[in-house]
């Protein structure tokens, strides 16, 4: 006769697949996260400058080098910038926007949008620059 004294089940997780497992996604999603980033190409104006801080997250408008507007990664023609701000400001408690203008960009055409967007009835408005090195 035999005995099952020496077949004994083993009733331990082996957890060392799992953690090859999770590193590799972990190495692939650090490596794809900044690729997924997108928005608009701008060279902002450097200034030493302290950070806003909002509640909410804030509309981010901007302006390219072309002379291009959009309203977070929407392009947007400037005369119908003021009625776009108010329709997507109509609910909204904080009224409040970040325009990020690319330094190379006519002074007087970015006036000419912070215009709009204190005329569509938004109260805060920062500028978004980059900090000196």
């Amino acid at each position: 006769m035999m005995t099952n004294s020496g077949n004994k089940f083993m009733s331990e997780i082996n957890v060392t697949p799992f953690v090859d497992v999770m590193l590799v996604l972990l190495i692939i999603f650090m490596v794809t996260a900044p690729m997924m980033m997108q928005g608009v190409e701008v060279n902002l104006p450097e200034t030493k400058a302290q950070s806003i801080k909002t509640k909410e997250d804030p509309l981010i408008l901007t302006v390219s080098k072309k002379g291009e507007v959009f309203l977070e990664e929407h392009a947007v023609k400037l005369e119908e910038l003021g009625t776009k701000i108010e329709t997507i400001f109509k609910y909204r408690r904080e009224k409040e926007m970040i325009l990020r203008a690319d330094k190379d960009i006519p002074y007087g055409f970015v006036i000419k949008v912070m215009a709009e967007v204190k005329k569509s009835g938004v109260t805060k408005l920062g500028m978004v620059t980059e900090p000196l090195e």
